[in-house]
């Protein structure tokens, strides 16, 4: 399993939000390059961006600091927040982005991930499941789609998508424990990849993900507020 220290970036901060809600944003550093060369130091598998500028519909975006961090650090790098359309992610694939997560996109315009998917390739392409109980919600966890989890990733696997970020918008920011049911359960039913992200909180979470079978954890909060550290998270779980 990989492990995935988020950047979530609001104002060009390194912040987290508790359930999304940009009323609780917590400001833990002013230069998101530095956290990102932090989490690489630790030994972070891959970097997990998040523009919440552009997710929630400011009026900025925080790209020219996502092009400063890919410019910095050396392991794959993963993009979501406000890509709404197909030339948005194209660009970010030429900046060196190495993936891209959607979900309003995927949900509004579904034809555009089968041509990324068909550009650009699955391993590149993820589809972000944000759910209220078993109902997926987008624009930046604002709206409902009505659709419920397991028909979302048939809908979705239908057109090749393999990756799927699954986040629990009840424990996102909470440190209360990832939704092992529900990860337990989707992983069971389906032969795709999943990345799993809300609530991890200990070394334990992680260790149990890893036994559910998910492909990749992320984790926010529980690294910023210091609930333990990323280098002994990365040891503990190669020596399993």
């Amino acid at each position: 399993m990989k492990l995935i220290p988020s950047i979530d970036i609001f104002e060009g901060k390194v912040v987290r939000f508790i359930k999304g809600d940009p009323k609780t944003s917590v400001i833990y550093s002013e230069d998101p390059v530095i956290i990102a060369k932090k989490w690489v130091s630790q030994g972070a598998d891959a970097i997990h961006i998040v523009d919440l500028d552009a997710a929630i519909g400011t009026e900025r975006n925080n790209l020219s600091i996502i092009e400063k961090i890919i410019d910095t650090i050396k392991i794959p790098i993963q993009v979501g927040g406000g890509i709404r359309n197909f030339n948005e992610a194209s660009s970010l694939f030429r900046k060196g982005v190495n993936a891209i997560v959607v979900g309003t996109l995927a949900f509004n315009y579904t034809h555009s991930i089968n041509r990324l998917i068909k550009t650009f390739g699955k391993e590149k392409v993820i589809v972000a499941l944000d759910y209220l109980g078993e109902t997926v919600v987008v624009k930046g966890w604002t709206t409902s789609t009505g659709i419920i989890l397991d028909d979302a990733i048939k809908k979705f696997q239908n057109i090749g998508v393999n990756l799927f970020l699954m986040t629990s918008v009840e424990r996102d920011g909470t440190l209360t424990g990832p939704d092992y049911k529900t990860l337990r359960k989707i992983n069971e039913k389906f032969d795709v990849k999943l990345i799993a992200s809300g609530g991890i909180s200990s070394v334990h979470d992680i260790l149990h993900l890893s036994e559910i079978g998910v492909h990749s954890a992320i984790i926010g909060k529980a690294l910023y507020e210091e609930k333990f550290n990323l280098k002994t998270a990365v040891s503990a779980l190669r020596k399993r």
